[in-house]
């Protein structure tokens, strides 16, 4: 006898079915489903397509936020680029932390000079690493010669000095024999200071003198390789005890007076006077004689 199916009955998928004939044979009928099952097979068909369609609204929504997201993180990256390349403050951006370079770059031990502001030419700085490489080959004392454009973070070249001293040399052992001389361009000022040694051994005169006279002097001038290496000159003759070779000759820059003194100004008057008068003498005078002459020849 054959297996009836129901006409409602819905049928496995032939995927599941498996190739064995007993199975149908023997498994038991499948109850029939119940009337409300009908009614709801549509409504849920239904739903799911309505969700479908709804579904689909949020992801174009989502991409177009997502295009538009990507677009604003662009435009944000090229505006950055642009500050970055055409804004003057990075522009001059070693110009403003030149000072804190120098600070946090120790220079090896055979370097003598840190041209930051970038105004010692080529042949000043092989006649300073020649000198002072002698210097320190026969005396043991190391001097480095620092160039700035300006300093913000301290008030003078002077405290600035002690900074990078202190920084470089953080022991009394390691900055005892150390000299630092610092120029600071947009100043136009210099100092100079060491350990106890370096000052020892150059003396309270010659470094007074170098901060008075080499520095501040020549570069005024902005003769900024004379006044390096003069200096650098000073510092070894008198390490050396040498005779001094003296700084540059100070130029007397007063302007004289234009406005005469009190007596200048009473002979001037004295002399006005007198001018005064004889012109009044003659503009009167001689009208006066001619015209008496006139009237006596009537």
């Amino acid at each position: 006898m054959g297996t009836i199916f129901p006409p409602h009955m819905t049928l496995p998928p032939l995927s599941s079915i498996k190739p064995s004939p007993t199975r149908l044979l023997l498994s038991p009928p499948s109850p029939l489903p119940k009337s409300n099952s009908l009614f709801c097979s549509r409504p849920i068909i239904s739903s799911l397509r309505k969700n479908q369609t709804l579904s689909l609204k949020p992801s174009l929504a989502s991409s177009g936020t997502s295009w538009l997201s990507h677009a604003q993180q662009g435009l944000a990256a090229l505006a950055i680029t642009l500050a970055l390349n055409f804004s003057p403050i990075f522009l001059s951006g070693n110009a403003l932390a030149s000072e804190f370079d120098v600070l946090n770059e120790v220079p090896a031990k055979d370097s003598y000079v840190v041209d930051d502001a970038g105004v010692l030419s080529r042949v000043t700085r092989s006649d300073l690493k020649g000198l002072l490489s002698d210097l320190e080959s026969r005396k043991k004392f190391h001097i480095n010669f620092i160039t700035v454009r300006k300093l913000t973070s301290k008030a003078d070249a002077f405290e600035y000095a002690d900074q990078v001293l202190e920084r470089w040399y953080p022991s009394v052992e390691e900055g005892n024999d150390k000299g630092i001389v610092v120029l600071v361009t947009s100043q136009k000022e210099g100092a100079v200071t060491g350990g106890p040694a370096f000052v020892q051994a150059v003396g309270g005169n010659i470094l007074d003198a170098t901060v008075a006279e080499n520095l501040p002097v020549l570069a005024t001038d902005e003769k900024y390789n004379e006044a390096v290496l003069s200096t650098a000159k000073r510092l070894v003759a008198a390490i050396d005890g040498l005779p001094d070779p003296g700084g540059p000759q100070v130029k007397d820059n007063k302007r004289e007076s234009n406005f005469r003194t009190e007596e200048e100004t009473e002979q001037k008057r004295g002399q006005f006077s007198l001018v005064v008068g004889g012109l009044l003498v003659v503009a009167f005078v001689v009208p006066m004689l001619q015209y008496y002459a006139y009237v006596a020849k009537k």
